[in-house]
C-alpha cells in the first residue's frame, strides 16, 4: 500500500486537546511545537489535511493550520468521518490520525490507522502505530518519522532532505 493522503485530526493530535475558555467562550488551543517541520519532510509524498468537528474552536484551528502552516481544514462530524473519507479517497491509500472516542471507527477501514499516546483505549486497539507521544507533544512529528520510513524515504537527521521542502515561516525583526 502506498498511501496517497495523511488526515489528521486536529484536538487531541495536534493540539494537546485542551480548551481554554472565558465568559465569551472558547478562545484558545494549546498546539505544539515540530509539528509543522515534520510535516514539511512529509509533504513532497502526500497530500496532507486536517478535520476537525470543532465548531465553535474552528477559527482557532484555522488561524493556525490555514493561515500559519498554509494547510486545508475541513470540518468534518467526529462520527461521519469514514463516510466522508469514502465519498473523496480510495480509504485504503488513507493514513488516518485519531485519539478520541470514535476515531476507531476510522482506523478500522482506512490503509493506515495512528494514535497518539494517550489515545482512546479502542483507538489504540484499531491503530496499527501508536505514537510514544501525546497530542500536542510533537506526536504528530513522531507519525510523520514513521510514515516517510515505513512508506517512503527514512528522515536521515545527518542529511538535509532531498526532496524539496516548504518550510513557513513568519520571521520578525
Amino acid at each position: 500500500m502506498k498511501p496517497e493522503i495523511f488526515i489528521m485530526d486536529v484536538d487531541g493530535v495536534l493540539t494537546d486537546g485542551t480548551f481554554f475558555y472565558s465568559s465569551e467562550g472558547k478562545v484558545m488551543k494549546r498546539f505544539g511545537a515540530d509539528d509543522n517541520d515534520a510535516l514539511s519532510l512529509l509533504k513532497p509524498y502526500m497530500k496532507l489535511m486536517f478535520i476537525t468537528g470543532d465548531k465553535r474552536g474552528f477559527e482557532i484551528s484555522r488561524k493556525r493550520i490555514v493561515e500559519d502552516m498554509h494547510m486545508e481544514l475541513v470540518l468534518v462530524s467526529t462520527i461521519k468521518r469514514i463516510e466522508w473519507i469514502r465519498e473523496r479517497y480510495d480509504a485504503e491509500k488513507v493514513i488516518y490520525m485519531g485519539d478520541g472516542i470514535f476515531d476507531h471507527y476510522v482506523m478500522r477501514e482506512v490503509g493506515y490507522g495512528i494514535a497518539t499516546g494517550n489515545a482512546d483505549e479502542n483507538a489504540k486497539k484499531y491503530a496499527d502505530y501508536i505514537t510514544k507521544r501525546n497530542g500536542g507533544e510533537r506526536a504528530v512529528a513522531e507519525a510523520c518519522l514513521h510514515i516517510l520510513e515505513k512508506f517512503f524515504e527514512p528522515y536521515n537527521p545527518l542529511e538535509l532532505p532531498k526532496k524539496d521542502i516548504n518550510i513557513q515561516r513568519d520571521w520578525t525583526v
